[in-house]
């Protein structure tokens, strides 16, 4: 079976942010979505006037659970400055690719914290604020106004950031994890967390598919804060005809071969972009799915490991002649002219 289809079994698989509703939808007509280019406009006209008639102020509380909170509320004489104008939070913006439309992805970094980053597909130990915006009409004006879905302030999960919505995927590499504290009562304190504020198109979240708590086509605002992360090892192999997670020995993060904190598959690569830096063989799997790095049919596993069978460091593995202190050098496992298997 075919690389290609690892990666849509894995797909299929893969776990999404919040779990949504399954509806008996027996006998009922199925209504197909708007088209992106249709609803994009809609959204971010939607997101720029409330970042416009919106103040925002920042909890900076160390050690506590509300660090980094947020409230955002409607400008009035004592706050007159919009989330747009205001510049203590600079108002950021990364373009993303994606349904043949460029979004623009609005966020804030409230803080950006003292540890290391993840990379896009890595895991994080976060606590978070969801709420969606939505139009209302009173008295023939309209206004933009936020309503809460889920808050987690004591996190006991860590979401796969391969499995999240795009928005998520592209914020939290520009983050930094912090430093943790064990307390006499049983919980923990965090600081020097990396925090954010994310302000999401629909076509970067949920789109079309009603959520618990989230009506369709919505966009999103999230207020995050990065406690920890947790560096995966994501490769899917079939045995049996069951797809099971099989890492190959080198984590997620040290498959960006770019460096540039952001690995994606073929379908989400950047328009007119058709070459991967982060595919070594080019299969159309990126290397943090594939079994088989620089396609040489022999997995990667067994190309990174010493004759005693023993996995060596990353910063360890030779290139083909066993060369490990050159730093520049082609590590076997990327060679598709060398074959080591537990050497």
């Amino acid at each position: 079976m075919s690389k290609i289809k690892f990666y849509f079994i894995f797909l299929i698989a893969a776990v999404v942010l919040i779990s949504s509703c399954n509806k008996d939808d027996n006998n009922v007509p199925v209504t197909p979505p708007k088209p992106y280019a249709e609803q994009y406009p809609i959204d971010i006209a939607t997101i720029e006037s409330y970042l416009k008639a919106n103040y925002i102020t920042v909890v900076n509380n160390p050690g506590a659970v509300n660090d980094q909170d947020i409230t955002i509320a409607a400008l009035d004489a004592d706050h007159p400055t919009s989330i747009w104008d205001q510049t203590v939070y600079p108002l950021k913006s990364r373009n993303v690719n994606l349904h043949g439309i460029v979004y623009k992805l609005y966020y804030l970094i409230l803080r950006e914290g003292t540890g290391e980053s993840p990379c896009n597909v890595d895991g994080v130990f976060t606590a978070y604020r969801g709420e969606y915006l939505a139009s209302e009409t009173a008295s023939g004006v309209t206004t933009i106004t936020s309503k809460l879905f889920q808050e987690v302030k004591s996190p006991n999960t860590i979401f796969e950031l391969y499995g999240t919505i795009r928005g998520w995927k592209e914020v939290f590499p520009q983050l930094k994890s912090g430093t943790s504290t064990p307390n006499a009562d049983g919980t923990v304190s965090y600081n020097d967390f990396g925090a954010a504020v994310m302000f999401i198109p629909s076509g970067l979240g949920y789109y079309s598919k009603e959520q618990v708590g989230i009506p369709a086509y919505s966009p999103l605002v999230f207020n995050v804060k990065l406690y920890a992360l947790k560096r995966l090892d994501q490769e899917i192999n079939i045995i049996n005809g069951v797809p099971v997670t099989d890492p190959d020995g080198v984590k997620s993060f040290q498959e960006d071969r770019d460096g540039d904190g952001y690995m994606w598959t073929k379908s989400e690569l950047q328009d007119g972009v058709t070459t991967n830096p982060d595919d070594t063989d080019g299969d159309g799997t990126p290397d943090f799915l594939d079994f088989d790095d620089d396609g040489d049919n022999y997995a990667t596993k067994g190309e990174i490991k010493d004759a005693n069978g023993n996995y060596y460091l990353f910063e360890n593995i030779p290139d083909c002649s066993g060369n490990t202190a050159d730093p520049n050098r082609l590590k076997r496992y990327l060679d598709k002219d060398c074959i080591k298997m537990n050497q």
